[in-house]
């Protein structure tokens, strides 16, 4: 393991993460031109490099993995230093990652337009109205919230077969009607930009680093934006938080940007999936004491595009204290005085419970548990119309009773 020391208070400016596009020094400002021309070390990669004129200072091609390059960044202190980034280094740049290791006054950026604004400029698509994601590192699977007819996704991507492997999943979600331009090295001499509906043979010859503009177009099933998804996005085997209930109990546990869930005994994962669904920021753990279910949850996960759910296997409480501490907790399953008891020892105060119970046991704890912790106790009941007969009638499901309360 590398340990990183941070440049003392008051450490001169020493360092310039400089935006390089593929047209090299032809796209740079005289700012920029001027702290190139003055470096005493260039760092960058390959690709950035290749693109250099001669300079007097010394040249590192950075490496892979881009961890590894930051201690010989930081060893320079002292010096002038230039780190070639793409383009803008803080948007799904290398900036952000660089910045924590550094104090505010030992860097100075100058960021060159992004590759979504030159991609946006050479669609005439408004940058503001488009949905820009970088899937270069990441997998392809998170464009699934987004694919919603007439939408338009910018997307980064980190090769032809990714490309190609992008327009599959688009076409496979039900969305193969939608139009997909490939735009590679924008800025730069090899500059080039291709159509073709995402169903469409690809051409064969894409090359790094690309881009993606995709209008999104099809009668596939898109993502509401509330709560409650329509069962059939969750593969299960029955045990899943239903659709309605789930709206009811997701509006309990109330999500809010960058927080954390804890989803005790989570089946097909739908309450967590639905968390993290609520912003792109918020982060959930699943537990589950089947490995088949938690499988199940991962899978569900993946296919809904946030594949960042963590499913822990094992019976809660035992699982639950090798955990970052959550913002709201959901107890669908495993529920018992022992878990309730532990909760109310390890969780800081002003955590979000909600429990959901269906048997008669686990009405009657939750009704003593109400009793002594306070909060709302409400019992849900629902019925669907179905056929008696040649005539209709109503079917009732099994009642919910559902707990909510803050420690």
């Amino acid at each position: 393991m590398v340990e990183i020391s941070h440049a003392p208070v008051g450490q001169a400016l020493w360092l310039t993460l400089l935006g390089w596009g593929e047209g090299g020094t032809q796209g740079l400002t005289a700012a920029s031109r001027a702290v190139l021309e003055s470096a005493e070390v260039v760092f960058g990669a390959h690709r950035h490099l290749r693109l250099l004129p001669p300079l007097n200072a010394e040249v590192v091609e950075w490496p892979v993995p881009f961890a590894d390059g930051i201690p010989e960044l930081l060893n320079q202190r002292g010096r002038r230093v230039v780190m070639l980034v793409s383009n803008d280094p803080f948007w799904f740049g290398a900036g952000s990652t660089l910045a924590q290791h550094l104090s505010a006054d030992e860097w100075l950026a100058l960021p060159a337009p992004s590759t979504f604004s030159l991609a946006a400029a050479r669609l005439g698509w408004p940058l503001e109205r488009c949905t820009c994601l970088g899937l270069h590192a990441k997998p392809l699977t998170r464009i699934r919230p987004y694919l919603h007819a007439g939408r338009r996704l910018l997307v980064l991507v980190r090769d032809g077969e990714a490309v190609a492997e992008l327009a599959s999943l688009v076409s496979r979600f039900g969305f193969a009607d939608s139009q997909l331009t490939v735009l590679e090295a924008l800025g730069g001499d090899n500059e080039r930009t291709r159509h073709c509906r995402v169903d469409a043979n690809l051409p064969q010859d894409i090359a790094h680093p690309v881009a993606v503009g995709l209008e999104v177009a099809g009668s596939g099933p898109a993502l509401p934006l509330t709560p409650g998804l329509s069962d059939h996005f969750f593969d299960h085997d029955g045990q899943i938080t239903k659709q309605t209930i789930r709206a009811i109990t997701l509006a309990a546990l109330a999500p809010m940007p960058g927080e954390r869930l804890w989803d005790i005994g989570t089946g097909s994962g739908s309450i967590a999936i639905e968390w993290l669904l609520a912003h792109p920021d918020n982060q959930a753990v699943g537990f589950e004491q089947s490995a088949e279910r938690a499988a199940r949850a991962r899978s569900n996960a993946d296919n809904l595009g946030v594949d960042w759910l963590d499913v822990k296997q094992g019976s809660a409480p035992e699982v639950l204290n090798d955990s970052p501490l959550p913002d709201a907790v959901f107890i669908g399953g495993g529920l018992s005085q022992a878990l309730l008891d532990d909760l109310w020892q390890c969780l800081p105060e002003g955590v979000r419970i909600v429990a959901n119970a269906v048997t008669l046991e686990s009405e009657a704890l939750l009704a003593h548990w109400q009793h002594k912790a306070g909060g709302e106790l409400m019992r849900l009941e629902l019925a669907n119309a179905a056929p008696i007969g040649t005539r209709r009638g109503w079917k009732a499901s099994y009642p919910i009773v559902q707990w909510r309360g803050v420690r």
